[in-house]
């Protein structure tokens, strides 16, 4: 354990913060910008994803195991969000013939 704690604290924790809020901004933009829902959810789990890195650098810096374990549960929690969006997903291709996100308010009931 302390062999991958002294090569992660190699790296200034600095570059991980650029590097997490890199991706979290690129996710961000994503989202707010693109019209397909299967893009809006890759960017989604790129935003998760910058945020496990941010708690794995801080865990392994101050050799606490409280951030690894918020990471499984956000795993667990991108797991259950790509199930959700996928079923969306393929309710909008039924119903919509298109999976732009625009035509999602003709899935009323």
């Amino acid at each position: 354990m302390t062999e991958i704690t002294s090569a992660i604290q190699v790296v200034p924790l600095e570059r991980y913060l650029l590097l997490s809020i890199t991706l979290f901004s690129i996710g961000l933009l994503g989202v707010l910008f693109r019209r397909n829902t299967i893009i809006i959810l890759m960017c989604i789990e790129l935003m998760f994803n910058s945020v496990n890195l941010l708690l794995t650098a801080f865990a392994a810096y101050h050799s606490d195991l409280t951030g690894q374990v918020f990471v499984f549960f956000i795993m667990i929690v991108a797991a259950a969000e790509v199930a959700v969006g996928l079923s969306i997903l393929v309710m909008m291709k039924r119903n919509v013939d298109s999976v732009d996100i625009n035509l999602l308010n003709r899935l009323k009931w």
